[in-house]
């Protein structure tokens, strides 16, 4: 057992499995009292289940841990709500929430259903807005902690998961909002976007050169909601951990810009736009082009 957390709350949601599970248990292998929270779905959402939770409460207090089951579906605000509550009733406070439950429902866009958007969705996005709704509440008053959200790489855009993609994207934004909004109150807010070997990677159809294990992931969380970070301002930020790669992603800012005369119109713009503003180019365009000429080789595609 370490001390980077001691004396700590957190909560982690979809902690049953995968990356979730390795960050609760290196929270309490730090000295953090955690709540274990995970409905226990499958992958795709269904099939619902405590003894998930349960599971990983038993690994953390057979190490000598302390720690809480929750399953409730964090995709509502009642579930949310839960998650923070049995915090506060167990340990008194709540010092750090991380977000990582999801789920997936590929499809194209051109036919991808509601029923296939509304889910991920509600799971990725309005799961981690439930869990920093109701944890800010407390953490504001207490006049510190830390929220930490799930996102992925796809918030760059994705062939056969635009639903993925824009809840990962949302992630990032509420993240960006929480700090901004939660700074002058002690609250940081981060987010992390993995690449390690878990249910949902195992699906990529692609060799990924840079990818590494749920516990690297999790080292860097418990990183996070420490001290160490908070004193170092770390907030607002999205870093990606991959094996021994962890990388920052930039702030979102104007490329670049040019001033016309007089009022727009399309022909003016026609002939303004392309060489004088130009484009940003996708880097994934470029991959994705590199990726079917592979396919069309034979060869499995690398990224």
């Amino acid at each position: 057992m370490g001390n980077f957390l001691a004396g700590k709350a957190v909560a982690v949601t979809g902690a049953g499995r995968g990356i979730g599970r390795a960050v609760a248990l290196a929270c309490a292998a730090e000295g953090a009292r955690v709540v274990v929270g995970d409905l226990g779905v499958s992958i795709e959402g269904a099939s619902p289940t405590s003894e998930i939770a349960d599971g990983v409460v038993k690994e953390i207090e057979a190490a000598g841990g302390t720690a809480v089951a929750v399953a409730d579906d964090i995709a509502t605000m009642a579930g949310g709500q839960r998650l923070v509550d049995v915090a506060l009733a167990e340990y008194g406070r709540l010092d750090g929430v991380v977000c990582v439950a999801g789920i997936l429902r590929e499809r194209m866009l051109f036919n991808m259903s509601e029923d296939e958007w509304d889910p991920v969705l509600a799971t990725h996005l309005k799961g981690t807005f439930t869990v920093f709704r109701a944890a800010s509440a407390v953490m504001r008053a207490q006049g510190s902690g830390t929220l930490i959200g799930f996102t992925s790489g796809n918030h760059q855009g994705s062939v056969s998961q635009a639903n993925y993609a824009a809840a990962k994207g949302g992630v990032i934004s509420l993240v960006r909002s929480a700090a901004l909004g939660l700074h002058k109150y002690g609250v940081t807010a981060n987010a992390v976007a993995p690449v390690a070997r878990t249910r949902m990677s195992a699906g990529v159809p692609m060799e990924l050169k840079e990818i590494g294990e749920p516990e690297d992931v999790a080292a860097l969380v418990v990183y996070l909601l420490s001290e160490r970070a908070r004193a170092e301002g770390i907030t607002g930020q999205v870093y990606t951990v991959a094996g021994p790669k962890i990388a920052v992603w930039a702030q979102p800012r104007e490329l670049r810009a040019a001033y016309g005369e007089g009022p727009w119109t399309p022909e003016r713009i026609a002939d303004f736009l392309p060489g004088t503003v130009g484009t940003d180019p996708m880097p994934l365009l470029a991959q994705l082009e590199a990726m079917s000429s592979a396919a069309q080789r034979g060869a499995r595609p690398n990224a």
